[in-house]
C-alpha cells in the first residue's frame, strides 16, 4: 500500500515537471520545435507563470501588464529573445532579469518605465539589441550599459532625456547602431562630451539618427552635431556624493551628477554669443598687425622711389644743359671778341 502511494506521488511529480518543461501556459501558443510561447495581444495583466524552461523565444508584447515580479522569469535561463513592448510597465526591479545570461535580444519599447536601476542588466553580457525607446526615462545610470559590450543595436529614442554622459556608452565597444531621436536634448556644455563621442563613433562607421536640441531657444530644432564646439564654455568641475554615502545606495544619476533639478540652470555653463577663441584672436591681431607694417613698408618704398626717380630726372636736365653750354662756348667767345673790336679801334 505504501508502496502504491509511494509510485503515485513520485508520478504526479514527474507529470508536473513534465508540464513545466514542456506545458504551454493558457491563452498563448507554443511552438515546440522553435521553443517559441506567443503570447501576443491576450490582453495579460502579469507573465504566466508556467512558461516552459526550455522556452528561447517569448512574445508577451500588446498586452496589459503592470508589474514584472522578480520571480517572473525564474529559471528560463535558456531565453534568447524577451519581448516585453507595449504593455504598462512603469517600474523595473533591479534583478527581474537575473539568470537570463543567453539573452541576446530585450525590447521594452513603448511603455511607461521611468526609471531604470544601474545593475539590472549586470547579468546580461551575451545582449546584443536593446530597445528602451518610447518611455517616460529622465535619466539614465552610468553603469547601466557597463557589462553589454557584446551590444550592436541599442534605442532609446522618444523619451524625456535631457542630459547624457558619455560614460554611459564607453563600455559600448561593439556598439553600430544608436538611436537618440525626439528627446528633451539641452544642448549645454554637459552635452560636449557626447558630441565628441558620437564624432569618434561616426568616424568609425556607427550609425546614428539626429539629436535635435530642445533648449535654449535659439538652438531648438537644430542637430547637436552641427553645432560648433566653440559656442560652448568649459564646464566647471562638479563634485557631487558617492554612492557609498547614499542612504539608498543608489549611483549618482546624470541628474545628481549635475546637482541640479529638472529646472535648474548652471550659470557656468552659458553659450557663448559667437566668442571667438583665444588662438584665433591673436591670429588676427598678428594678420592686423603685419599688415599695417608691410602698408609702412610698402609707403616708405613708394616715397623713395618718387624722390629717386624725381632726382634721376632732374639731374638728366643738369646734363643736358651742361652739354649745350659745353657745345655752344667758342661761337659765344668769337662773338664777344668781335663786340670788343671797334670799341678798342676807336681809342686809338
Amino acid at each position: 500500500m505504501q508502496t502504491m502511494r509511494g509510485e503515485t506521488i513520485l508520478g504526479i511529480i514527474i507529470l508536473l515537471f513534465v508540464h513545466s518543461v514542456t506545458g504551454c501556459p493558457e491563452r498563448c501558443q507554443c511552438n515546440i520545435t522553435l521553443k517559441e510561447v506567443n503570447c501576443i495581444g491576450n490582453g495579460l495583466s502579469e507573465v504566466p507563470k508556467d512558461v516552459p524552461l526550455n522556452t528561447k523565444i517569448l512574445y508577451l508584447q500588446n498586452n496589459h501588464i503592470h508589474t514584472i515580479s522578480n520571480t517572473s522569469f525564474t529559471g528560463l535561463s535558456q531565453l534568447q529573445i524577451l519581448d516585453l513592448s507595449n504593455n504598462m510597465i512603469s517600474n523595473l526591479s533591479s534583478n527581474i532579469f537575473d539568470g537570463l545570461h543567453n539573452l541576446i535580444n530585450l525590447n521594452l519599447a513603448n511603455n511607461s518605465i521611468n526609471h531604470m536601476d544601474n545593475k539590472i542588466l549586470h547579468s546580461n553580457g551575451n545582449l546584443k539589441q536593446l530597445d528602451i525607446s518610447f518611455n517616460n526615462l529622465t535619466s539614465l545610470p552610468e553603469d547601466l550599459f557597463k557589462n553589454l559590450k557584446n551590444l550592436t543595436w541599442l534605442a532609446m529614442h522618444q523619451n524625456q532625456i535631457h542630459q547624457f554622459s558619455r560614460v554611459l556608452l564607453d563600455s559600448l565597444s561593439n556598439l553600430q547602431v544608436l538611436l537618440f531621436k525626439k528627446n528633451l536634448w539641452n544642448c549645454d556644455c554637459h552635452l560636449t562630451g557626447l558630441k565628441l563621442w558620437l564624432e569618434s563613433f561616426l568616424y568609425k562607421g556607427g550609425q546614428i539618427d539626429a539629436i535635435l536640441c530642445t533648449e535654449p531657444e535659439d538652438l531648438r530644432s537644430k542637430d547637436l552635431m552641427k553645432i560648433p564646439h566653440e559656442l560652448f564654455q568649459e564646464c566647471s568641475s562638479v563634485k557631487y556624493k558617492s554612492s557609498h554615502d547614499d542612504s539608498n545606495h543608489r549611483s549618482p544619476t546624470i541628474q545628481n551628477l549635475h546637482h541640479k533639478t529638472e529646472h535648474d540652470h548652471n550659470p557656468d555653463c552659458s553659450r557663448k554669443a559667437k566668442q571667438r577663441s583665444g588662438s584665433l584672436r591673436h591670429a588676427i591681431a598678428t594678420i592686423v598687425v603685419t599688415g599695417v607694417i608691410c602698408g609702412i613698408v610698402c609707403l616708405m618704398m613708394l616715397v623713395a622711389a618718387i624722390y629717386g626717380c624725381s632726382y634721376a630726372a632732374v639731374m638728366a636736365r643738369y646734363q643736358r644743359e651742361l652739354k649745350k653750354l659745353d657745345h655752344l662756348g667758342p661761337d659765344v667767345e668769337q662773338e664777344n671778341a668781335e663786340e670788343k673790336e671797334p670799341f678798342d679801334g676807336s681809342l686809338v
